[in-house]
């Protein structure tokens, strides 16, 4: 592989014998492999760098670009401008891009002119093998680093490389030239230049890497740099190599034939980078795998510090969540239809709608009534909030088109602000948020004020519940309504329906009952109405649907229409808000820690929920009095027994004689509570009692792991 050049640029000579040939490379393989530690220390002992850091992208920029430009294609249009032309006009531009490059980067002329000579004076003699070559090449560059050495090397090697250019005026204008022949040279020696440059540019890479979160005494990075030397030596070998062959076919023209060592060298050369590549490609991925971990952990780690600090404003939080990519208009307005940059939030209560793009539809037609009315109804400027919705794409989805218009699609439907696009919100961030506020698939809507403080890590239940009432949804803010609320219909039903409410101002009696089985409704309806006319009683009854199960509740819903059972809500989003108001006034009662016995509200919203779980429910009230509640069982056997207990009426009155009667009749036949909190629900209570048999009920700890299309989001664990 050493032999010298000049013993193979007579065409006439014989060939050589390929047993001798291959017995030579053999010894040479075996001697380059038993030497390959003297040799490596002849490298390593031209290394002495003065500690100058010096950036060489441009450089290498600059030598990619002239190197790519000088590369020859495998075909010439014979219709296009003449190939001498092409290769003067090629010829013109790399010397402008040459002088450019040495006017840009004048600090590295002296030694890329002094490389630049070297290589040029021996290449030429034949008297000096390779290796002792790049040994000299690399005393040059002894004082620089390892990218900078292999950069420098490279650029002197392009401001030579002017002559391969002939070598497509051979190619084409020459008929009798071998055009197989040529292109397999050309092609063998665009590759290793190709090569080379790659090789380059991954030494600068792991330069670039930041020392903060990887340094030299990390194992893949020490293996990363043991290799530097190597690949300095075997690219500037290469590079030799390159220059002799460029050397020798332009000397020659098309009479020169590379001989089996020489392609044998050739192919031995590339297989030697395509090794050392490979290899550090693979630690370069490694070391950038740990930066992103450890910065990924960093950001984790700061974030909670980051709202224990005093802020001036809420930029600086607001830029770390909403735009990570420097975006000047990061957010969408979507009331204007357009973007805006964060300064529309400077010092504005802003509420964070966290949420996967598969949001509930419902949710955000609730919250979108909610947030008109706190538009009109805001009297004072300090009592607005803005609104701004997260989406939150889980990392292990790909982001495709059908997604991304899913995600323009709910976007646009709202009328606050979102986040322009998913990759404004950073990978580290994502899971901060998780750290933090628990965010899973559920929605999570976290309050902050306008220094950016934080007044609540999820302020969605209190929402749900008092709508903008309950700005600016602090603890303090929540217990004050609580003390205010009684357990009565309008706390369950809110503004929903006024039919309710009118049958409320009425005094009537009123049966709110849930279910999705239609056989159990129409024997409850007729039960229902029976017992009403033998007891002279104004009935009203209307059905709340179920919590699960929507294609269900909609069949029930049509039936219930056209039987006319009764009446009922027929907007699937009433029924979805109404169990979800459910949901978070158990929810605020459990993070304000109200599960003692005494909390009445807490007891009767227990039971509701306890029974949905078994199949169906029934309530009695009286205007906005609230006689009792049971499951579907038990208070369809108390409607049928009427008979058993109305003589009761005339000294208890109807509403004691049905509640006394339904609750005997409820412990005696109903089991005990059950209940399943989600993982993401904030603050669970160490323990509850039952609110049929009042002990204490068992804790079961489990992990369940669900798939459910109504919900999607970051299902990624923290």
């Amino acid at each position: 592989m050493e032999r010298s050049m000049s013993n193979y640029t007579n065409q006439t000579s014989p060939s050589p014998n390929p047993v001798t040939t291959n017995t030579r490379r053999e010894r040479k393989l075996l001697f380059s492999v038993s030497d390959d530690n003297v040799m490596m220390k002849q490298v390593v002992d031209t290394h002495h760098p003065d500690g100058s850091d010096i950036g060489v992208d441009p450089l290498v920029n600059m030598v990619e670009e002239i190197l790519r430009r000088a590369s020859i294609n495998a075909t010439i249009d014979k219709d296009s401008t003449s190939a001498l032309e092409h290769t003067d006009i090629v010829k013109l531009e790399a010397k402008s891009r040459q002088n450019n490059l040495v006017l840009m980067l004048n600090v590295f002329s002296h030694p890329i002119d002094k490389l630049a000579r070297e290589m040029s004076f021996k290449t030429l003699s034949t008297a000096v093998d390779p290796h002792t070559r790049v040994i000299s090449l690399l005393h040059t560059v002894g004082n620089y680093d390892w990218d900078a050495k292999m950069a420098l090397i490279l650029a002197a090697f392009a401001l030579n490389y002017g002559e391969f250019r002939v070598l497509a005026q051979i190619y084409s204008s020459n008929q009798l030239a071998k055009p197989l022949e040529l292109k397999s040279r050309f092609d063998a020696l665009n590759r290793l230049i190709h090569l080379v440059l790659e090789l380059t540019q991954c030494i600068i890479q792991f330069k670039k890497l930041p020392s903060r979160y990887v340094s030299s005494r990390e194992p893949v990075m020490d293996r990363a740099i043991r290799k530097f030397p190597s690949a300095g030596y075997w690219n500037a070998r290469v590079i030799i190599a390159i220059a002799t062959q460029i050397t020798n076919i332009t000397s020659m023209g098309d009479e020169y034939w590379m001989s089996t060592a020489e392609s044998w060298e050739l192919a031995s050369l590339a297989h030697k980078i395509n090794y050392l590549l490979e290899f550090l490609r693979k630690e370069l991925e490694e070391c950038r795998r740990l930066i992103e971990e450890r910065k990924e952990m960093e950001v984790r780690n700061s974030f909670n510090q980051l709202f224990d600090t005093v802020h001036v404003d809420n930029m600086k939080i607001l830029k770390i969540l909403l735009n990570s990519r420097d975006d000047p208009l990061p957010l969408f307005d979507g009331s204007t239809r357009r973007r805006v940059s964060l300064e529309v939030l400077r010092k504005k209560n802003v509420l964070l709608l966290i949420s996967g793009i598969g949001i509930f539809r419902d949710e955000v037609s609730i919250l979108d009534q909610i947030y008109s009315e706190s538009r009109i109804q805001g009297s004072r400027i300090d009592a607005l909030y803005d609104l701004v919705w997260l989406p939150i794409v889980d990392p292990y989805d790909e982001y495709t088109n059908a997604l991304h218009a899913q995600f323009e699609d709910l976007k646009h439907s709202m009328p606050w602000y979102s986040v322009d696009h998913p990759s404004n919100i950073d990978h580290a961030i994502k899971k901060s948020i998780g750290d933090r506020w628990h965010f899973r698939s559920k929605p999570v809507l976290v309050v902050l004020d306008p220094q950016g403080r934080e007044l609540s890590r999820n302020a969605l239940h209190m929402m749900w519940i008092w709508g903008s009432t309950a700005f600016p949804f602090t603890i303090a803010r929540e217990e004050a309504l609580w003390r205010d609320e009684t357990w009565r219909l309008e706390l369950l039903v809110s503004g929903m329906d006024p039919t309710i409410l009118d049958w409320v101002a009425d005094d009537k009696y009123i049966v709110l009952y849930a279910t999705d089985n239609i056989d159990w409704i129409r024997k409850f309806t007729i039960t229902a109405r029976a017992m009403a006319t033998a007891a002279c009683l104004p009935l009203e009854m209307a059905y709340v649907g179920k919590n699960s199960k929507r294609k269900n509740v909609r069949r029930v819903i049509e039936t219930i229409r056209r039987e006319k059972l009764s009446y009922c809500w027929q907007d699937i989003t009433l029924i979805r808000y109404f169990w979800t108001r459910l949901e978070s006034m158990l929810l605020s009662k459990i993070q304000l820690n109200r599960t003692d016995d005494q909390d009445i509200t807490m007891k009767q919203i227990m039971k509701l929920l306890s029974y949905e779980k078994d199949g169906s429910w029934a309530m009695l009230c009286r205007g906005s009095h609230i006689l009792t509640n049971g499951h579907g069982s038990s208070m369809m056997q108390t409607l049928a027994d009427f008979d058993l207990w109305k003589e009761h009426i005339p000294s208890r009155g109807f509403d004691l004689s049905f509640k006394d009667y339904h609750d005997k009749l409820h412990i005696t036949t109903h089991s005990c509570s059950r209940f399943e909190f989600p993982i993401a629900g904030g603050r669970l209570p160490e323990r509850m009692r039952c609110s049929v048999c009042h002990r204490y009920m068992q804790v079961e700890k489990y992990i369940a792991f669900l798939c459910c299309h109504d919900q999607t989001g970051l299902i990624e664990p923290y």
